[in-house]
């Protein structure tokens, strides 16, 4: 194992351990290497990785804080990454938002406002039967955005969030095929009667249907 990697793996082991806790500042620099048996240097390298995976967060002149440990937080790199995706990948991407957004849509059955509810019919009905192609995505983005939040998942929401780019960009391809932008939009309708129904296995199948219809799309172009 690099130097580095083990000093990261002592740090994380002591915020798994409880020995440093969401917020809490770290010791100074020569304390905490002597107490973890590391060179200051290797130390330093660590807390900027972590820094950048968010983890981490340090202070010009203040010192080095744990975050808060967020779910979204730390799944921020996770969007980074993903947009580094190779055009022969993004079908896999969709086959992962399709194994976890309809169980996130399930959830929101239970859970969903019926004020949330309202503003996305509203949102659908504003959006007419022949929207652009960018009015259609953005539609997209914002309709699911607010169906998974709505489930109440804080780490099931980050992770579709951070699959978002690759399911933007195939979408685009789908959205000029035939019949492709009145087939969403009666999908998005009809996952948005079975929320308002709290039909829980409805919305499961439904938000399944509206996004396999992409995924099978594109593996069909490749």
């Amino acid at each position: 194992m690099a130097v580095t990697d083990e000093a990261i793996e002592k740090i994380k082991a002591m915020i798994v351990s409880g020995a440093l806790r969401p917020g809490d500042r770290l010791p100074r620099e020569s304390e905490l290497a002597a107490e973890l048996g590391l060179s200051r240097n290797s130390l330093r390298e660590a807390v900027r990785a972590l820094a950048l995976m968010r983890v981490l967060d340090v202070r010009q002149g203040d010192g080095t804080y744990v975050t808060g440990l967020d779910p979204q937080l730390l799944l921020e790199a996770l969007a980074f990454v993903v947009d580094f995706h190779r055009d022969d990948t993004v079908a896999d991407f969709l086959a992962v938002r399709r194994l976890l957004e309809p169980a996130a849509t399930a959830l929101a059955a239970a859970r969903i406002d019926t004020a949330t509810i309202e503003a996305l019919g509203d949102r659908l009905d504003a959006l007419g039967p022949h929207p652009s192609v960018e009015e259609l995505i953005a539609a997209d983005e914002e309709f699911h955005r607010a169906v998974v939040r709505a489930g109440g998942n804080a780490v099931l929401c980050s992770l579709l969030d951070g699959l978002a780019g690759p399911a933007s960009r195939a979408l685009a391809g789908y959205a000029l095929t035939e019949d492709a932008v009145s087939r969403m939009l009666h999908e998005h309708r009809a996952i948005l009667t079975a929320l308002r129904d709290r039909d829980a296995e409805a919305a499961r199948s439904w938000a399944t249907v509206h996004i396999a219809g992409v995924e099978q799309w594109l593996r069909s172009a490749d």
